[in-house]
């Protein structure tokens, strides 16, 4: 038979990954650049083809819905195609349980289709959620508060997700929910890394040969993603969408910038308008914190292209070298994220 593979897919440091990004409006476009930025610092010595996908049940402006229109595919497209890696985020929950989300039905069936058409997927945040309570029947519980900041994470497990990784580092964390490390635990779940109070940060399972990842925090983040979040909320209490003045994110701001915050908290409980909001200094823009998690961050996805890549070479090495080759691009290169040792300019 005719030998119809390409060079890329005949190549394993040539990956295909796709990007199912459930973000909410306002934080699309800076994951989507977070992820692409942080694939390439990462991929030193790999060809990394990105591919954006969007699950159309996540509700979306009518901007948002444009933006995709142009740069995204529906996640539809992915049920009769193979990628090597694809990673999910998470979503802004719109009800106490996640199986009433909209987009229950299409995670659901994505996790499906990870486990047969991926070597490895990375379930990000909520998504992490949402994956093992379908997988697996596990719930999410409560912290009390929000878990917002930089927080100390400490290596739990060797693994070749956590080679390279110090016993000790910080990860920035936005959630309301923690899953439980004992009911991980019995159900064959592996945690890497986690918080003080045995809060979890990291965990993995091996699906028969694929390999789900599972980030409760966001290793992606740049430097200023804790700010324009907390900002976010602060306009919200102004604006009377929450009834309470959102918690400063831990280990994130330096001493004077957390002192100039509380000042203008102090100010904005006592006279809520948008005022308030307008007199935030300049100096507590991106140049005021700093991406301290970012040499690890950069470790755990360079150890998953490893992974994908090592995954990749043994498929292409049990094929016949003359057959049809079914392995199908999701999205047209347009879309891609190349290493610059694999593409010049």
């Amino acid at each position: 038979m005719r030998n119809l593979t390409s060079a890329w897919e005949r190549d394993a440091k040539c990956l295909d990954i796709g990007l199912v990004n459930n973000m909410p409006d306002p934080a699309l476009e800076a994951t989507e650049r977070q992820f692409r930025t942080l694939l390439c610092e990462a991929g030193e010595g790999f060809a990394v083809r990105l591919s954006l996908f969007s699950i159309p049940e996540v509700p979306r402006s009518d901007k948002a819905i444009s933006q995709i229109g142009k740069s995204y595919s529906n996640i539809s497209e992915l049920w009769d195609k193979r990628l090597d890696g694809l990673i999910v985020t998470g979503a802004e929950p719109l009800t106490r349980s996640l199986m009433d989300e909209p987009f229950w039905a299409s995670l659901t069936h994505l996790i499906a289709w990870a486990e047969h058409n991926t070597h490895s997927s990375v379930w990000s945040c909520l998504a992490a959620q949402a994956a093992v309570l379908r997988m697996d029947g596990i719930g999410r519980r409560p912290l009390g508060d929000k878990l917002f900041g930089v927080f100390e994470c400490a290596k739990r497990s060797d693994h070749l997700m956590t080679a390279g990784v110090p016993s000790r580092f910080c990860m920035p964390h936005s959630r309301w929910n923690d899953i439980p490390e004992d009911a991980l635990s019995a159900c064959g779940y592996r945690v890497l890394t986690r918080l003080k109070d045995g809060i979890v940060d990291a965990f993995v399972k091996q699906q028969g040969k694929n390999l789900f990842v599972f980030f409760q925090g966001h290793p992606e983040y740049d430097a200023a993603s804790l700010l324009l979040e907390y900002r976010r909320d602060i306009r919200r209490f102004l604006s009377r969408e929450r009834d309470l003045y959102p918690s400063m994110p831990q280990g994130y701001f330096n001493e004077d910038a957390a002192a100039a915050l509380t000042v203008l908290r102090a100010r904005a409980v006592a006279d809520r308008c948008q005022q308030s909001f307008a007199e935030l200094p300049a100096s507590l823009q991106a140049a005021s914190v700093r991406s301290s998690w970012r040499p690890e961050a950069v470790l755990f996805y360079r150890n998953w292209l490893q992974h994908l890549s090592e995954q990749k070479d043994k498929r292409l090495q049990s094929r016949p070298t003359r057959t049809e080759y079914d392995f199908k691009p999701a999205v047209t290169p347009a879309l891609s994220c190349v290493a610059p040792e694999a593409e010049a300019g």
